[in-house]
């Protein structure tokens, strides 16, 4: 099983990647947990206030 992360509503997210038509990963949070990654080296896990959505950012 992959990072999860639970939000400040209480709801649990995990994070999962795909690779783009350009090469480049796309890190994104999902509701399910079935092939979910570990958290990235260099990268941090934030919170949007309003809508209370993970987000990955890099450090």
């Amino acid at each position: 099983m992959g990072y999860e992360h639970k939000n400040s509503r209480g709801q649990q997210y995990y994070l999962h990647s795909v690779e783009a038509k350009n090469g480049r990963t796309l890190f994104f949070f999902s509701k399910k947990s079935e092939n979910g990654i570990d958290l990235p080296e260099g990268y941090e896990v934030t919170e949007n206030p309003k809508t209370g959505l993970p987000l990955l950012k890099k450090k």
